[in-house]
């Protein structure tokens, strides 16, 4: 897949994957594409049974009502088999708790079945006389129906349908050596040719639909990981589960749409793609234990950035606070220290997150942990030191970087100088909401709530909500929400050191997270499996 995607700066070799069309994991459908297959196997299988349900019908009830004569027993055994077979395929399909590919090989043995009871009705219908005029057999019309309905691998295709076409002559054959009416074996090939036309014709759709099922695996496969769940999906692109091809390792793969990021032009495409390069780069040398780790990042053939990321199991801070209400103080500054030691790596390093909002901040449980901190979205950052002129992919001229209730008063009017003391503002926000469960500025549309964030002084914490907060903490939040960058704390690094050094709020530890999670959340408190990590999905989905 090396020629598909264009991995720019992955953490480690990215390993050479199996080159397409060799060996059966390559040649074998995409999951979502064996899917539908399936589900056309059984509405094929439903108007085969509906087919000789009404042949049956008309042998039984319409024809000795209408010409006065009934159909020999045997046409009407035969159409009643065919009957209770295609019920049988349509229930299996549907029901039986069987892998896709075994489904879909009952698939090529059911188009034999059909074959043989047509085949029967043929050679009774004929008795060993040539049709008066053309006369195609039902086999073909089943041969090219099920190759465009329920179409398999093109080789098994061929070779099923060669049997399906065989069908006929055969009966005829054996009909013919126990000395009973009908055609000569030779006269019963040619009379029967257009079968085998068929079953060759049969290999084209089969051809066509599994050449586009490659072309799907290569366009679902970044670098060493390919797609197999979509988990969300938001203004920014889609995030799905990914799975590496060669490690017993799921991932998080977010893809980026170019267009949102302002790539109108070839030109643009290019240029975003320098800025993704440079900044993918440097956020992934970010180490922090609380920044989502980067596991590899490119970029797809049709210009669409990936990033890589571990699978979280938790909630995101946003939904935590809808469902469970207002965070206590000493938990807040618990998780505000982490967060903070987030930033203060990115901003050592020249980088600004931008994006802080409850959203983007990730409680999870990581091994015997829990209310473990993980900041998300660091794809687009800001480095603080820039050549005049220089932008970067937050700061594209039709791009608006940020949240309404977390963006600070510079970033909203416009300012050249925005630096990390916006995350700081931000970050600020995140933590009044926690501790309220209210945003700092409410108001009825985001252009009101803009500015109030450069005009109004909010009021603290504690005179919004009932939970007790001490004034310490209250003060430090303040702090962040100063409107002048100059009064707040410079960088996450300093904001880190004032939280750690609130000794008012030091109830909180990880006996007290874990008791936490295993009464609300105990879901996630046992053995971690992989739906575990799928089901809260809407934090790692792009916003």
């Amino acid at each position: 897949m090396r020629d598909h995607v264009k991995v720019i700066a992955p953490r480690a070799p990215t390993p050479v994957p199996t080159p397409s069309g060799t060996g059966r994991a390559t040649s074998r459908l995409p999951d979502d594409l064996l899917a539908e297959q399936i589900e056309r196997l059984a509405v094929f299988s439903a108007v085969i049974t509906g087919l000789w349900g009404f042949g049956l019908a008309m042998d039984t009830v319409v024809v000795p009502l209408l010409l006065g004569f009934a159909r020999v027993p045997f046409a009407i055994i035969i159409e009643t088999c065919g009957v209770s077979v295609s019920a049988a395929m349509y229930l299996y399909v549907r029901r039986a708790n069987h892998t896709l590919d075994t489904k879909a090989a009952a698939g090529l043995g059911y188009l034999i079945a059909n074959a043989v009871g047509v085949a029967l009705l043929n050679t009774l219908a004929l008795r060993g006389r040539m049709p008066d005029g053309p006369w195609v057999s039902w086999i073909a019309v089943l041969i090219l129906v099920f190759s465009m309905i329920a179409p398999a691998r093109p080789l098994p295709m061929l070779a099923v349908s060669l049997v399906a076409a065989s069908m006929d002559p055969l009966v005829t054959w054996v009909v013919y050596m126990r000395g009973l009416p009908a055609l000569p074996p030779l006269t019963a090939f040619i009379h029967y040719l257009p079968n085998y036309i068929c079953a060759f014709v049969a290999m084209v759709p089969s051809r066509m639909f599994h050449r586009l099922g490659r072309r799907l695996r290569e366009a679902q496969e970044l670098g060493s990981y390919q797609l197999v769940e979509l988990l969300g999906h938001g203004g920014m692109g889609e995030v799905w589960r990914g799975q590496h091809r060669l490690l017993a390792r799921d991932a998080a793969i977010k893809l980026v749409r170019p267009e949102v990021l302002g790539a109108g032009t070839d030109a643009d495409t290019r240029q975003v793609l320098r800025r993704f390069e440079r900044e993918a780069r440097a956020t992934a040398a970010l180490t922090s234990p609380h920044t989502i780790d980067v596991f590899d990042f490119g970029v797809t053939n049709e210009g669409t950035f990936y990033y890589v990321m571990e699978l979280l199991s938790g909630r995101d801070l946003e939904s935590f606070v809808r469902d469970f209400g207002p965070v206590p103080a000493e938990r807040v500054i618990f998780l505000l220290r982490q967060v903070a030691h987030s930033l203060a790596d990115a901003h050592a390093r020249g980088l600004v997150h931008r994006d802080i909002k409850p959203a983007n901040i990730y409680l999870c449980r990581m091994g015997l942990e829990y209310d473990f901190v993980k900041v998300l979205d660091f794809g687009l950052v800001k480095y603080r030191k820039r050549p005049a002129g220089e932008q970067t992919l937050a700061t594209l001229d039709y791009h608006t970087s940020g949240t309404p209730a977390y963006m600070a008063p510079e970033v909203i009017l416009g300012g050249t100088d925005v630096d990390r003391r916006a995350d700081v503002y931000a970050l600020g926000c995140v933590a009044y909401y926690l501790l309220t469960g209210e945003l700092v500025f409410e108001a009825d549309t985001p252009m009101k709530m803009l500015m109030q964030h450069v005009q109004e002084i909010p009021l603290p914490p504690s005179e919004r909500t009932e939970l007790p907060i001490p004034p310490e903490l209250d003060a430090i939040v303040m702090a962040c929400l100063e409107k002048d960058p100059n009064k707040r704390p410079q960088n996450a690094e300093e904001l880190l050191r004032i939280a750690c050094d609130c000794q008012t709020c030091e109830g909180w530890n990880q006996a007290a997270a874990k008791a936490w999670w295993e009464r609300h959340l105990p879901e996630l408190t046992g053995p971690l499996t992989l739906e575990d990590f799928t089901s809260s999905s809407e934090t790692v989905a792009a916003r």
